[in-house]
């Protein structure tokens, strides 16, 4: 690294970490974040629908000649199990969205069973998995179809009566699923307010108090000030960022309440989240580029902050997507596009399902684009009319 961008670094770095309230400002975050989840206390869940062009997958077992003509009313791909151990793993492995377990003789069994004789009824068990959207969907159709056919014969057989063991999905999948879900939208906020807390001030501000001309008139190159700046923008809001997540991760079983219960972050091994760090830095750059560029046209940090919305909506609405998305993108064109390549990747690491060449693309086009901007930055420190501008 040249001499002169590691002294705009240290620069920077000093002026931020010598001031005991700014850092109280990068830390607080993560502790208010931790603190209000933690009082929050509601249990929070979302559902979400299948692909309309879904066809889930079903198997079964001893399936009856009533079922037969019963379930081609789903829509869905029934076919017989070859394997109920087998089956089992599918729907484990999120593979097979459905087995349908049916007592032998089922149809002879419900039509000569007498409700009144007192005798346990014929049990339909029907294994799903909850972190699955497809799974639980299939099975709540399922359920709904075997309910509105029982109902029509006075209680003739009952649904997965044991109440418990039809869901085989682990910890770790329930969990991962919900951390697909909550994280990369909270990561891409936080990482978006440590950004804009600290870019403005020095680049807007810089300009505001006038020490930008000290600045610029140094033998220092402009190109290695701005990458100077960056890197170190890029540390700070990556530390306020950390701070914010860690927060949120510590308060997420209060918050979710009874649904976490007995499950935590420590489901993820070093690998995940050195991953997840290269990524959300790679990020962190992206986003420090970006309101740079913009806090360079401004002429107070008030400014700075207003040209700075825009990036604030495409990281928030880029966060969400990974709420809708239905998982991680296999596709590597995804991992191109800079932010949604990073949500992409946050949804894969969370949901265990992460593509490393993709992680790989990703931090390699965010690099590109942090370059392309520094080169941008650079020219426009030496442009008067928009350094100077009054």
């Amino acid at each position: 690294m040249r001499n002169g961008i590691f002294t705009i670094m240290r620069k920077e770095l000093s002026r931020f970490f010598g001031d005991k309230r700014l850092v109280v400002s990068i830390l607080l975050p993560g502790i208010l974040v931790y603190v209000m989840y933690s009082f929050m206390g509601s249990a929070m869940g979302s559902n979400f629908g299948v692909d309309e062009d879904y066809v889930p997958t079903v198997q079964a077992v001893d399936l009856p000649a009533s079922m037969e003509a019963l379930l081609p009313q789903t829509g869905f791909a029934v076919v017989v199990a070859a394997d109920e151990a087998a089956a089992k793993e599918l729907v484990t492995a999120q593979e097979l969205d459905l087995l349908m377990v049916f007592p032998k003789d089922f149809d002879e069994t419900v039509a000569a069973y007498q409700a009144a004789s007192g005798s346990p009824a014929p049990n339909v068990e029907l294994y799903y998995n909850s972190a699955s959207t497809n799974s639980t969907f299939t099975y709540q159709t399922v359920v709904a179809l075997l309910d509105t056919y029982e109902a029509g014969m006075v209680n003739k057989f009952d649904v997965n009566a044991g109440g418990e063991g039809y869901d085989l999905a682990t910890d770790e999948d329930s969990m991962g699923s919900l951390f697909a879900m909550l994280m990369p939208m909270l990561l891409m906020t936080f990482l978006y307010s440590g950004c804009a807390a600290v870019a403005p001030e020095s680049i807007a501000g810089e300009k505001e108090r006038g020490t930008i001309a000290t600045m610029l008139i140094t033998p220092i190159r402009r190109g290695d000030i701005a990458l100077g700046k960056i890197l170190a923008l890029g540390v700070i809001s990556t530390i306020s960022a950390a701070s914010s997540t860690i927060g949120t991760v510590l308060a997420m079983p209060k918050l979710m309440g009874k649904a976490v219960e007995g499950m935590n972050a420590s489901i993820y091994g070093v690998t995940d989240y050195l991953l997840l760090a290269a990524v959300i830095f790679s990020t962190v750059l992206v986003l420090v580029t970006l309101i740079s560029i913009l806090s360079a046209f401004a002429k107070t940090i008030k400014e700075a902050q207003t040209y700075a919305m825009p990036v604030m909506l495409l990281s928030m609405g880029l966060g969400l997507s990974g709420m809708f998305g239905g998982g991680a993108s296999q596709e590597l064109w995804a991992y191109c596009v800079p932010l949604y390549n990073s949500v992409q990747c946050m949804t894969g690491v969370f949901s265990f399902s992460v593509l490393p060449v993709g992680v790989a693309i990703t931090v390699a086009a965010n690099a590109a684009v942090t370059l392309l901007g520094v080169f941008v930055l650079a020219k426009m420190f030496n442009n008067e009319k928009i350094i100077f501008a009054r």
